[in-house]
């Protein structure tokens, strides 16, 4: 690989270390050489090489969603190329691999206009994509996937290729995005106490929302200790999210009759801010998820979710519902199961030395599932973290 301009780092090169791990801190790439790439040549390089040798071979960006970490071989990190060129004519972004929707937000909201990224600014766009794009504004605009417009990627025969659309089998460079005029979004969170109560009425509002309207709810377990704050501090915490195209300020409020509201947040923001709404984690955790589409959601099968998942079980975990519907119904570039599907319901367990094993967490999921079954519609990758997905 002497043609690249990239860095090879070895197990025993400063750097080494951070250029193998990514955010999900549960699991991490272990290579003999990890290629960290400035250019699609840099990419190409590093596939011909480890095809030529029969080498085991992994390209990360953010590693927000590993799978299946890599023993040996040779792992590339894409997080140097993170270019975003804007053309606001054609209301277009090119997007280098390594770049996060944060670095898209950022060059495009001087031109007024916006990607379909989803809640972290944090996630990587390469991988989102591929998983669809669950939108902050998908009732509205639909899946992410629907707006690429041109891929540029490496065959496994280091290859460079350009395309339309994206491919299991390429390690992509770039990608073409169309991009949507919108420089503001209204919306925020209500916090509220969970109860059965509340997600039978939240279930029942979101039931017929305008397709300006994306919502969810967050079940969070707060634990008792110091540093949490009063109204959070040991309680179970249901965080209802709003991203909307439009002042839908009359339609959130029979939420606040749902429970006492302890915390609330809601306007016009402008979109630089939209990841303020969920308020990701922004640093790295050991965690282990997974996710299920739903073609309905019958609210009668939330209660086990509200014990199982609260402050004081045994394996605390939070559990998110979307709803979909809307424009995600349209898509053209998904599995039939993400059109058909009403609700997204995804948990995530924090993992840790003295917290619970992944293990736990897979039971304790399985557990959470199980009541869906009749109307499970599969699985949402892109919400399945932890290497035994």
């Amino acid at each position: 690989m002497t043609e690249l301009t990239g860095t090879v780092l070895r197990p025993d090169d400063p750097g080494y270390d951070a250029a193998r791990r990514g955010f999900q801190a549960a699991h991490a790439h272990r290579p003999d050489v990890v290629v960290a790439a400035r250019s699609a040549d840099d990419v190409a390089a590093a596939r011909r090489y480890a095809t030529a040798k029969g080498l085991p071979f992994a390209v990360q960006s953010s590693g927000h969603g590993l799978a299946a970490p890599l023993e040996g071989g040779i792992l590339v990190s894409t997080r140097e190329m993170r270019g975003v060129a804007v053309d606001p004519v054609a209301r277009t972004a090119r997007i280098e691999a390594g770049a996060s929707w944060g670095d898209v937000v950022a060059a495009t909201i001087p031109h007024g206009l916006a990607p379909l990224n989803g809640s972290s600014p944090g996630v990587g766009v390469v991988g989102y994509l591929l998983g669809g794009g669950f939108g902050l504004l998908g009732r509205r605009y639909g899946f992410a996937v629907d707006r690429v417009r041109a891929v540029e990627g490496v065959t496994p025969a280091g290859e460079q290729i350009r395309t339309d659309l994206l491919r299991d089998d390429l390690v992509v460079t770039s990608v073409e995005i169309e991009l949507v005029e919108q420089p503001e979004v209204w919306g925020g969170s209500l916090a509220i106490e969970a109860t059965p109560e509340l997600l039978t009425g939240w279930t029942e509002w979101a039931a017929d929302l305008p397709e300006t309207v994306t919502a969810g709810v967050s079940l969070v377990p707060f634990p008792d200790v110091e540093h949490m704050p009063p109204p959070f501090r040991g309680r179970h915490m249901a965080m209802l999210t709003i991203a909307a195209t439009v002042d839908v300020s009359a339609l959130v409020a029979p939420l606040r009759e749902l429970g006492p509201v302890r915390h609330e947040r809601l306007g016009t923001m402008p979109y630089a801010e939209s990841h303020t709404i969920h308020n990701d984690p922004s640093d790295p955790e050991p965690y282990a998820g997974d996710a299920h589409l739903l073609r309905t959601l019958d609210p009668s099968l939330l209660g086990e979710v509200l014990d199982a998942t609260g402050p004081t079980a045994a394996v605390p975990s939070v559990m998110e519902i979307r709803r979909l519907g809307g424009a995600f119904a349209r898509g053209e570039r998904v599995p039939a199961a993400f059109r058909e599907a009403s609700h997204l319901v995804r948990a995530v367990t924090v993992l840790g030395d003295i917290g619970p094993t992944e293990k736990d967490a897979r039971a304790l999921h399985e557990r959470l599932f199980a009541p869906f079954a009749t109307d499970d519609l599969g699985r949402a990758r892109t919400f399945c973290y932890g290497a035994t997905h």
